[in-house]
């Protein structure tokens, strides 16, 4: 096929890939470069052609039509796009961290910025779009997960990293709940919802009917709830719980009344997986025809993902990792109340200068913060709250 549209791909790792396979055997699209901070040849990806590897961000924008942003790096991630925005190029990401951390900077300017399908919140995103077509009105949008561990070992950890060939910092960040904090928090701010309480509700169910407690917080804060919940055993996917008046009409319907959860409060429209780089040509396809952006950040979010400390933390010491670390874990919180709560995304190497307390959300006054693209990103967020200063 002639003219296809060059894709440039910004990471090395499992999803970056992953989507480059894709790109390579498509009709349409052709891979132009991957973009990296690793000497190349450094890079072990025998199905990648290291010719198509490049350190040099100019080069990676100057021949790339569509740049797809999924090194799971908030920090490198607004530096890159940074760059990209100047030259007004659509911006597609599998990328979640980037998001709540520095994303709504970029929304607030036009910049053409979206999210994939393929990873949670990209699949709730377009859940969402489906089941408003069809009148249904959503209650919650939930995350699915079989197993949480908030405190797991270096050695569990280093064991499943090697296991599935994944980055040990990816690996803790799935199992103690970072990453679905980040998740939820970007599916709140894009879509318009809340969250039921800090930390979300978060509980665990042996059934997915038994959702009643998600429709009675949703209308308790009069909006939408962005959730997850552990059920053992049930898909790796997402689901919407939501009213319809038109299906109401029709109670005895067997199709309707198998959506309906435990005491009929409403119905549960499950989509039960999500195949990360398997889906990103879809959302291509749709940026290619200039189709509206599937989800971002706002140009208002109202929900961040703050830093608990896992440990006690003592001037002098380093919290290493924020996301993906033994030292803090995630949370959900509402800016409103935590505006001066440091975004877990935003932790890396970086020097504690107060006493931290096990379970205390790290502010800014208890760290030396590091001055980069993601932290500026991250304070413009803020000028719609009473955050007269913040100490960095």
């Amino acid at each position: 096929m002639d003219n296809k549209t060059k894709v440039g791909i910004v990471g090395t790792g499992f999803i970056a890939t992953g989507v480059a396979h894709m790109i390579m055997q498509s009709n349409d699209f052709e891979l132009s470069w991957m973009f990296t901070r690793r000497p190349i040849d450094s890079i072990d990806a025998p199905s990648i052609p290291k010719m198509q590897l490049t350190n040099s961000l100019n080069q990676f924008i100057d021949d790339s039509d569509i740049v797809f942003e999924c090194s799971g790096d908030a920090i490198h991630a607004a530096e890159v796009i940074f760059e990209v925005a100047k030259t007004q190029k659509k911006i597609v990401t599998i990328n979640s961290e980037f998001h709540v951390t520095a994303g709504s900077y970029f929304s607030r300017r036009g910049v053409y910025l979206t999210e994939a399908d393929g990873d949670q919140p990209g699949c709730l995103a377009r859940l969402d779009q489906e089941v408003r077509g069809m009148g249904f009105q959503p209650l919650a949008y939930v995350n699915l997960k079989g197993f949480l561990n908030p405190d797991p070992t270096f050695e569990e950890m280093t064991y499943w990293s090697e296991k599935q060939k994944l980055a040990l910092s990816q690996v803790v960040s799935f199992t103690d709940g970072t990453k679905l904090q980040i998740e939820q928090s970007f599916v709140a701010n894009g879509l318009g919802a809340t969250i039921a309480k800090e930390g979300m509700i978060g509980a665990t169910i042996s059934k997915l009917e038994d959702l009643d407690y998600l429709v009675d917080a949703a209308r308790e804060k009069n909006a939408p709830i962005s959730e997850y919940l552990l059920c053992p055993g049930s898909s790796p996917g997402v689901l919407i719980v939501a009213d319809n008046p038109i299906a109401d009409l029709c109670p005895g319907y067997l199709p309707f009344s198998r959506l309906r959860t435990t005491e009929d409060k409403a119905y549960i429209l499950l989509r039960p997986y999500h195949l990360v780089h398997l889906e990103s040509l879809n959302t291509l396809r749709r940026v290619v025809n200039d189709d509206a952006i599937l989800l971002n950040n706002s140009v208002s979010p109202r929900i961040t993902v703050g830093a608990v400390a896992k440990k006690t933390m003592n001037p002098g010491e380093k919290i290493k990792h924020g996301a993906g670390g033994f030292d803090v874990r995630g949370k959900a919180v509402e800016i409103r109340h935590h505006p001066d709560a440091v975004p877990v995304c935003l932790l890396r190497n970086t020097p504690v200068i107060r006493h931290v307390a096990p379970g205390q959300l790290i502010t800014f006054d208890d760290v030396d913060l590091a001055q980069n693209r993601a932290l500026e990103c991250y304070l413009d967020s803020l000028t719609d709250y009473s955050v007269t200063e913040i100490s960095t």
